[in-house]
């Protein structure tokens, strides 16, 4: 009941108004390394941010791309739904060719069907469980599902599924028959985590930190969590994903799932102000758990 009562006050807008946007909100971007991106350091991991949860990794010589999204909105619909705040980092066509692509569930903000088409069936997709039958039916067939815990070698690497607390369909009067998780890629270059999309759970993250004790890099989302009594139970918020870098033990982490898409009710820009107060409370260094402009490209 309580859950109930707050989803009618997040859906007509009667929730915690303190929190709305004073100014508008302003997306921060960097000019793309267009050439940087198209020839990475081998000897690097390199990362460049999209948006939302979209990144572009580069590693051990592969090019990686997580849950792409360049669509103008997330939803079926082109019309209609949660529509672009800030644009893309890069365009689309600024691209290196593309090996993997990682899909961490079904929602629209994570599987794009345009973006996906556009792709075509040159990258080999990774997704969860009973979602191959999807790619299929759009006609793709590079593609292969992970159980939790299990793996497949892609080029120089390894790639493990691993568990999150999510859930997954497509459409809203469906039943939730998707699979959903995050993933872990290793390298002779380093160990790379991406949470996908997922709430805080009790043992997952110390579980994942266990079997791969040496993370270099984890990519952490940081927003779309208010109302926190519907959206906290799948969607981490600053301060527990804080908690999930030191669990998972991650020399280094970049917060996503913020600042493209106004999904539910804080501000915008608010995700990464926490970010940084929950840092210096636990006692994380800012150079540790970081949030990069759009277009933006890092290296470890």
């Amino acid at each position: 009941m309580r859950t109930f009562i707050s989803f009618i006050k997040w859906r007509f807008g009667l929730a915690r108004s303190e929190a709305q946007e004073v100014e508008k909100y302003v997306p921060q971007y960097a000019t793309p390394d267009i050439a940087r991106i198209q020839n990475p350091d081998p000897s690097k991991i390199q990362f460049t941010w999209i948006g939302h949860s979209t990144f572009l990794i580069q590693v051990a010589g592969m090019n990686i791309l997580t849950d792409p999204i360049w669509s103008e909105r997330s939803s079926p619909l082109q019309w209609l739904g949660p529509k672009r705040q800030a644009r893309p980092g890069i365009r689309f066509e600024d691209l290196p060719k593309i090996d993997l692509v990682l899909i961490s569930h079904t929602h629209y903000d994570h599987l794009d069907r345009n973006t996906v088409l556009k792709l075509g069936n040159a990258p080999h997709y990774i997704v969860p469980e009973r979602v191959d039958a999807w790619f299929r039916n759009e006609r793709l067939t590079n593609v292969s599902e992970l159980l939790w815990w299990k793996s497949e070698k892609v080029g120089a690497f390894e790639v493990f599924a691993v568990p999150a607390k999510h859930w997954s369909k497509r459409w809203a009067y469906g039943i939730e028959d998707m699979g959903w998780g995050g993933y872990v890629i290793q390298s002779s270059i380093g160990t790379i985590y991406f949470a996908g999309d997922t709430g805080y759970h009790n043992e997952y993250f110390k579980e994942i930190g266990r079997k791969f004790p040496h993370i270099d890099l984890a990519l952490i989302p940081i927003g779309a969590y208010y109302p926190q009594a519907i959206f906290g139970r799948f969607h981490v918020d600053p301060q527990e994903a804080v908690v999930v870098h030191k669990e998972v033990g991650a020399k280094k982490s970049v917060g996503m799932h913020w600042g493209t898409f106004k999904l539910t009710q804080e501000p915008l820009d608010e995700p990464p102000k926490l970010l940084a107060q929950e840092c210096e409370v636990a006692g994380v260094s800012e150079n540790d758990f970081v949030v990069m402009k759009l277009g933006g490209t890092g290296e470890f």
